[in-house]
């Protein structure tokens, strides 16, 4: 996984930045080995830029990212050859996304019911309400999706909540 870059990127603002802020995204094979290297990118990039995060927030970003991982692996590859993980942190916030080129948009992250596939996706709407976050899928100009997930870095602290623009 190459680090495609990090810069300011759309983030939530406060009096000003902290040091941990930015924007990093790692571009990866729709394969089942990116699943443990997005999860240990992940990790390691929290861990290198002390982000203030509780255990109980790492540990759901990472269940997060090996759900969405897993997801466009299973059900993009065809389409999507190589898939897109970005990890933004704010100064109260981090937020994780998955993007691969294919136009389907998954429907488990907004429907109640889920029926046979989803499951995954599901789990990560539930982890993410839990956590007092927010989460969304979104078409991206290629045509493919774009799918989020953030959470306050404090579990119960989010105080206005992330939006992904």
């Amino acid at each position: 996984m190459g680090n495609d870059g990090r810069g300011p990127g759309p983030l939530p603002r406060g009096s000003g930045r902290v040091p941990y802020e930015g924007v990093w995204r790692f571009t990866a094979p729709a394969v089942d080995a990116s699943v443990p290297q997005a999860r240990r990118a992940v990790r390691d990039l929290l861990a290198r830029q002390g982000v203030p995060a509780s255990d109980e927030v790492v540990q759901g970003l990472l269940l997060i990212v090996s759900e969405l991982v897993t997801n466009a692996v299973r059900h993009a590859a065809l389409l999507s050859p190589t898939l897109a993980v970005e990890v933004a942190v704010g100064a109260e916030w981090v937020r994780v996304s998955v993007e691969d080129n294919h136009p389907y948009r998954p429907t488990a992250l907004v429907a109640d019911h889920g029926q046979t596939g989803g499951r995954g996706l599901l789990l990560v709407r539930e982890i993410t309400r839990e956590a007092g976050g927010a989460c969304d899928v979104e078409h991206t100009a290629s045509g493919g999706k774009v799918i989020w997930a953030a959470l306050p870095l404090k579990p119960g602290g989010a105080q206005g909540r992330p939006h992904h623009p």
